[in-house]
């Protein structure tokens, strides 16, 4: 085998995205809040760029919106590359780049060069503040860990030293669920040499009466109900759950299944002393952890809000930009950059942050403005949805969007990732109207969506002491020129959260 070296020269055509285009991309995939965060750290970072305060004078706004315009003229169009590499699009597109490195003049060149965004070349020796240590003094503190909690709580037991040590090691098993899942064989095995066996029992057994809330340490489901039950009837000395703990002990299982016929001749009780001491548990919480971490549903502000014209007789869009600072680039600074009075690095540091607070303007009106372009094509699409609701639903592919707008489909796709529009019908996410179908009997396109819709308006109107098996669910959408297989329905039922036929009956 021969290893040698020399030189080859080879043409090639390669398509490189420059870090700037880059940055576009991610402004156009944050949804509203990230946008709001990322738009206070940038103006606490970065000099030249300010809010438009209330009421300020209309013309120096005017002259300012000019020298922007005029600074940002060849930015306003979308920044697409499409695929391929000989068509007009790309080549109008990296002219622009050009342009614009020598618009914003060295300092663009630089960045462009080494690779580094301008949030991260803010950070270097200009004396700027660290965005990042910026934005993590002004997040808000997490809340306590599960085991910091339950740690904290041990200790207010006051447990003898070696149950103290044997509880700590025992707390550090405790899933997020509030569940003590390890067998007692892994246990031992884990165990510091000079705790028992015994100390270990006591300990455990502590644990699942001292911890708030009770079912906390349990092994399994049977247990934490258990010690619930348990708790409830220590609170309440009038309280009788005999019913409840004896489902929970010995027909657990007949009653995840619903066979409560069953359960009532087995343990000798009549049909309504089953239902209601069901109707009890339901109080209890099969996850006792999750009471503890901070589980409170995430905030959505929708990124449009859509309503309905009567005048027009159409649903039009409009952009909830009201919470985000209306931005611009300090006239001050942009002056001291053109002084040649002002010494070349003075100019240099103004220079970099100048470009970085044009480039930012420009990239928030280009994602505002393909956001409002792809809802206005989804509002000229899926207008019976917004008549009619889910079932109205059609099958609208991105490409389809892609092509209508003359963009890239991954463009259309950041353009809709994690946004939320507020509907007269509620609030829903923008992805929810993008998605493939099927076509009736009629010759309809019909979305996946609506056809799980359709499932669900059947099964709500079923009878429920003779619910509809999967087959008859196929049956039904069949009646109603949906025609899809078995197992496509029982995958939407899970999907929709809908247990099975027998778990739905009712006695």
């Amino acid at each position: 085998m021969r290893i040698d070296t020399g030189q080859h020269m080879r043409i090639d055509q390669r398509m490189k995205l420059a870090p700037r285009m880059i940055q576009s991309m991610e402004i156009l995939q944050m949804p509203m809040q990230a946008l709001e965060a990322r738009l206070e750290q940038e103006l606490a970072s970065n000099p030249t760029l300010e809010m438009v305060e209330p009421g300020a004078d209309a013309e120096t706004l005017e002259a300012e919106k000019k020298q922007e315009d005029r600074d940002s003229r060849e930015s306003e169009r979308e920044l697409v590359v499409h695929e391929g590499t000989t068509s007009d699009n790309n080549a109008d597109d990296f002219e622009r780049l050009t342009n614009l490195s020598e618009e914003y003049g060295e300092s663009f060149d630089t960045q462009f060069e080494t690779g580094e965004s301008f949030s991260r070349r803010r950070t270097g020796s200009d004396g700027e503040r660290d965005a990042k240590m910026d934005a993590l003094s002004n997040t808000a503190a997490r809340g306590m860990s599960l085991y910091d909690q339950l740690i904290n709580q041990w200790h207010l037991a006051e447990a003898p030293e070696p149950l103290d040590e044997a509880g700590e090691f025992l707390i550090g098993f405790i899933d997020a669920d509030g569940y003590l899942r390890t067998s007692e064989q892994d246990l031992l095995t884990q165990k510091p040499a000079h705790l028992s066996s015994e100390q270990l029992h006591e300990a455990w057994n502590m644990l699942q009466q001292y911890l708030e809330p009770p079912g906390l340490a349990a092994r399994d489901l049977r247990e934490c109900l258990l010690l619930q039950i348990d708790a409830r009837m220590r609170q309440d000395a009038q309280l009788d759950l005999t019913v409840e703990r004896k489902l929970v002990s010995d027909y657990l299982k007949d009653v995840e299944a619903n066979r409560l016929p069953h359960i009532a001749r087995e343990a000798g009780l009549d049909i309504e002393q089953v239902k209601r001491a069901i109707a009890n548990l339901r109080q209890f919480h099969p996850h006792p952890g999750r009471l503890l971490s901070d589980d409170s549903p995430r905030a959505i502000t929708p990124d449009a809000i859509i309503e309905y014209d009567e005048q027009q007789d159409a649903y039009v869009a409009m952009l909830t930009n009201s919470r985000m600072p209306a931005l611009q680039v300090s006239a001050t600074y942009a002056n001291m950059a053109r002084d040649k009075q002002v010494d070349r690095k003075t100019r240099q540091f103004v220079g970099n942050h100048l470009s970085n607070a044009r480039w930012l303007i420009d990239a928030i009106q280009q994602r505002n403005h393909t956001l409002l372009r792809v809802i206005n094509v989804v509002l000229a699409a899926q207008r019976d949805y917004f008549d009619q609701g889910k079932a109205a639903l059609k099958p609208l592919p991105m490409t389809t969007v892609a092509d209508q707008l003359g963009i890239h489909v991954a463009t259309v796709s950041r353009a809709v990732n994690e946004k939320y529009i507020q509907t007269p019908r509620g609030i829903v996410p923008l992805r929810m109207f993008f998605s493939g179908g099927t076509e009736t009997e009629a010759g309809d396109a019909m979305s996946w969506t609506a056809v799980q819709a359709k499932l669900k308006q059947i099964i709500d109107a079923e009878n429920k002491t003779d619910p509809l098996s999967d087959d008859a669910l196929v049956e039904q959408l069949k009646q109603h020129g949906i025609e899809i297989a078995r197992r496509t329905v029982a995958k939407y039922r899970k999907q929709l959260n809908i247990p099975t036929a027998r778990q739905r009956k009712e006695y």
